[in-house]
């Protein structure tokens, strides 16, 4: 019997794809400005916690009750109208975190597929996409796992250096530009690679390599 293809990659259509391009440059264009400027104080805290509430409302929606997750809500809203205040006078810790946080999460992710018997997450990806890799493409895949978490890692370190060493507005403008650029810079190296060195799979063309940068 003929085994089954594997699941094809999830893809969006063009104007979504430009259309969360839009999204996310917006926000970071608003974020930087926010930040940028003494007289936002309120904007950049709203955006600082924003993005975490709805994340945290949205999970407790799809894990538990409705009711239950209304009340999350419910709660959250009166904890930041009791503590604004303070949230708004303190709003930089609270994005160091968010942001070397997420990037170091990302970096432990990929260090932990490499450790314990595990399939490295390139892999693991490259074969949900395409099927059983032979070993050149394992190979590659499994050192692209490990040039990926150092990646994150380092950016986790320049975001947490950068904040304690530079201006508010070089941090800002490396956080919310800078780290999307060199994200950016990644992927097309990886994507250039993946066409020369594993012609079976080249990873498609400029729309997959902006999907792939902004979605993963």
């Amino acid at each position: 019997m003929t085994p089954n293809p594997p699941p094809a990659a999830p893809e969006i259509s063009r104007p979504q794809l430009f259309g969360l391009l839009g999204v996310i440059l917006a926000y970071a264009a608003l974020s930087h400005y926010s930040e940028s400027s003494p007289d936002a104080k309120g904007l950049a805290a709203a955006l600082s916690v924003g993005p975490v509430v709805l994340i945290a409302v949205v999970l407790a929606w799809r894990w538990t009750r409705p009711l239950a997750a209304l009340s999350l809500a419910a709660v959250i809203g009166v904890v930041l109208y009791r503590y604004w205040p303070l949230v708004e006078a303190n709003y930089q810790w609270g994005d160091l975190f968010q942001q070397c946080g997420i990037y170091a999460l990302v970096a432990a992710s990929f260090a932990r597929s490499m450790v314990g018997g595990r399939v490295p997450l390139c892999t693991l990806l490259a074969e949900k996409s395409h099927g059983q890799l032979d070993p050149a493409e394992i190979a590659y895949t499994r050192r692209a796992t490990m040039a990926w978490g150092t990646f994150y890692l380092l950016l986790a370190v320049a975001i947490l250096v950068l904040f304690f060493w530079s201006s508010m507005r070089v941090w800002s403008l490396f956080v919310n530009f800078g780290t999307f650029g060199l994200i950016l810079l990644m992927t097309a190296g990886d994507h250039a690679l993946r066409r020369r060195l594993l012609p079976r799979h080249p990873g498609g063309g400029l729309m997959a390599l902006l999907q792939r940068t902004i979605l993963g």
